[in-house]
């Protein structure tokens, strides 16, 4: 059994021969098959080397989310053939993939894995913060959604897979961001950052800001609101905010997880026949909205990889700096009125 989101990615990865480290991490058992889950090592082979990791595919039916990291990886690997620069930037930088994070729920077609569990509640820990009812999570039954599984049990295998890869990939970085892909909130393009356990500010709210401005200034016509992902909603046991606060454990360099939220809102009012469908409130359904939704990220991603290899702009911030950022991210993201 298979789907066509791994289909592609397993033809991708027979293309791409020597031009990246690729690895199957994991078979996930479901019935009588296990279904690989792979992930993909581009560039600098140095564990310090500033780090881009790009994630999709972890809620099931969000499929769009894995097929944008796909295109992108898809572009990638044809630059390669022929770019020199992307072959420059490389030897300064890694570039890694885990395109289908839980390939069960994409089988299938669900949210959650092939134990119901919502692997963005998955993680092991709780927020001091009441988390938004239902919606952050809940231990009532697998068979609603939203269920983080049973409490002290081990995470799941997809999540334990997804930790171990960024440990292991991303947190030996001096400088690392993470873009974890969805769909499925609102009707604008968010880029959400930790934290959604709390709703008391990121430690390093003046650098999340620095980089909004960096982006803001660079393409003043971006279709993105960047802002903790708490403003949305509270979530107890997201994944990235369980990697934010192990990383900040072990006084590494620096880590900035994110995460794209697709505004899948505006396809279902263009098109609202998609609410009858199973992947209608997630997936762009007409070809030509699909088409420009692969299109439409590419510039964010180019503008992450440069952002990650030039990060001193926005990283190593001078304490005048830093405060006046602070005071402005503040301003900007708590009390604006």
């Amino acid at each position: 059994m298979s789907f066509p989101e791994l289909v592609f990615l397993e033809n991708l990865i027979g293309d791409i021969k020597d031009k990246a480290r690729i690895e199957e991490v994991a078979r996930i058992p479901y019935m009588q098959e296990r279904f690989p889950i792979y992930t993909l090592a581009f560039g600098s082979k140095d564990p310090r080397a500033p780090t881009l990791a790009l994630v999709g595919g972890v809620h099931g039916q969000e499929k769009i989310g894995s097929q944008v990291v796909l295109t992108f990886l898809e572009t990638m690997t044809r630059l390669l053939d022929w770019d020199d620069s992307i072959h420059q930037l490389l030897e300064h930088m890694r570039i890694v993939f885990l395109p289908i994070a839980n390939p069960v729920g994409m089988f299938l077609l669900r949210r959650g894995n092939g134990n119901r569990v919502d692997l963005m509640r998955n993680g092991p820990f709780d927020g001091p913060s009441p988390t938004t009812f239902f919606l952050g999570g809940q231990r009532v039954s697998k068979y609603l959604p939203w269920y983080r599984g049973v409490k002290g049990a081990p995470m799941e295998l997809e999540s334990q897979v997804l930790c171990d890869f960024i440990q292991r990939e991303v947190f030996p970085a001096k400088v690392s961001i993470a873009l974890d892909v969805h769909s499925g909130f609102g009707a604008i393009d968010r880029l959400w950052f930790p934290y959604s356990h709390t709703i008391q500010p990121y430690p390093q709210l003046a650098e999340a800001y620095a980089l909004k401005t960096l982006l803001d200034e660079t393409y003043p016509n971006h279709v993105y609101r960047m802002e903790p992902t708490a403003q949305g909603y509270t979530i107890s046991g997201d994944l990235w905010d369980y990697l934010y606060l192990e990383h900040q454990k072990k006084e590494l360099g620096f880590f900035f997880p994110m995460t794209l939220e697709m505004g899948s809102w505006l396809w279902l009012k263009k098109n609202p026949a998609q609410i009858f469908s199973s992947l209608g409130l997630f997936h762009p359904m007409h070809l030509h909205r699909h088409k420009r939704i692969l299109r439409r990220h590419l510039t964010l991603f180019d503008f992450l990889q440069r952002a990650t290899v030039s990060s001193k702009v926005w990283t190593q911030l001078n304490p005048e700096d830093r405060a006046e950022n602070q005071k402005r991210a503040l301003d900007y993201w708590y009390y604006e009125t």
